[in-house]
């Protein structure tokens, strides 16, 4: 039986992953920090089959730990401080998650576990302000947030110990990947909330920033066969995971209100504090090797995420508005 451990499991993409992972027969670890209470929404349905191990990125010796216990064949660090906004206020912690962190699992699995093969999520955003449009693997990286620049050490840390030590470790860089998994701090996750609770009375506007960023925006549950697939070849090498499609914000709010008959004007507002510090205007994915090498392509349509996200959040507000007490009955 093959054995993977994954950090950052009970995340949107780790809970795709092992999902995935599970339907293959791999036996699967998941890495989590001891919390009063552990989140498990996006594991309902398999938790009971993942072997569940503590560890923090920042602390070696518990991946240490982590590595010896589940002896995987394959490891996949979809861990970080991944929200963009939080790394202006937050750069340090970002910094030790995000960057250091990479470094502590990469030794970690050195130490224990050299043939084991090693997956880093590396991100878009490490192209920031970017210099070629679309963006592939060969684009130099010039990133504009501390989420960012500890994205871009991440994924360098990788190339140096794949360089360093022979071992099979690869980075996949993907742009924008959303789903009903998602973070509600993250714009998509945001939008699609606003648009159930707008229609189903329980708020009234919608507040956002830069309605003119584009992004390439694809759906998670494609995304992780990618990481899978990069850890089945014969080498280790980094691949951009993208549709090759570009959309606005403005297009994401269209799309979201008039799937529920609204028009988004009527209910989104303009927010200066939303905007960012250092903005990044355009990302667009050439995921060209990654289909000619893996075999990959998208098939979820942004427009069908997009419908998927509202629908599920829909029920979700629906579900909070049943369980919401009754007022007492005046007699």
């Amino acid at each position: 039986m093959r054995r993977a451990l994954i950090t950052g499991i009970t995340g949107q993409d780790g809970s795709y992953l092992a999902e995935f992972l599970l339907s293959k027969g791999y036996k699967v670890y998941g890495l989590r920090r001891r919390t009063s209470t552990p989140n498990y929404e996006n594991l309902e349905a398999v938790k009971d089959d993942i072997e569940w191990l503590s560890g923090d990125l920042t602390d070696l010796a518990s991946l240490i730990g982590a590595v010896h216990l589940s002896e995987p064949h394959e490891v996949y660090n979809l861990a970080a401080q991944s929200f963009v906004e939080t790394s202006w206020p937050q750069p340090l912690l970002t910094g030790q998650i995000t960057a250091l962190g990479v470094t502590n699992l990469l030794e970690a699995v050195r130490i224990v576990q050299p043939t084991a093969r090693f997956y880093q999520a590396s991100s878009s955003e490490m192209f920031g302000k970017v210099v070629e449009t679309p963006q592939k693997e060969t684009t130099p990286f010039y990133p504009r947030s501390p989420y960012g620049a500890s994205k871009v050490y991440g994924h360098w840390i990788t190339v140096n110990y794949r360089e360093s030590f022979d071992m099979f470790a690869c980075s996949g860089i993907l742009f924008n990947h959303e789903s009903p998994r998602r973070g509600i701090e993250f714009v998509t996750r945001k939008v699609t909330d606003a648009v159930a609770r707008i229609k189903l009375g329980v708020q009234e506007k919608l507040r956002m920033g830069n309605l003119e960023a584009k992004r390439d925006w694809g759906f998670a549950g494609d995304y992780v066969k990618a990481m899978w697939l990069m850890l089945q070849q014969e080498a280790a090498e980094d691949y951009v995971i993208a549709t090759g499609e570009t959309r606005t914000v403005r297009e994401l709010l269209q799309i979201a209100f008039h799937y529920v008959g609204l028009n988004y004007e009527d209910y989104v507002t303009i927010d200066p504090k939303l905007f960012r510090p250092a903005e990044v205007d355009l990302l667009l994915g050439d995921c060209h090797k990654a289909k000619t090498k893996l075999g990959w392509k998208p098939e979820v349509s942004f427009e069908e995420m997009i419908r998927m996200m509202v629908d599920s959040d829909l029920r979700k507000v629906e579900w909070e508005i049943k369980k919401r007490p009754r007022p007492l009955a005046v007699h």
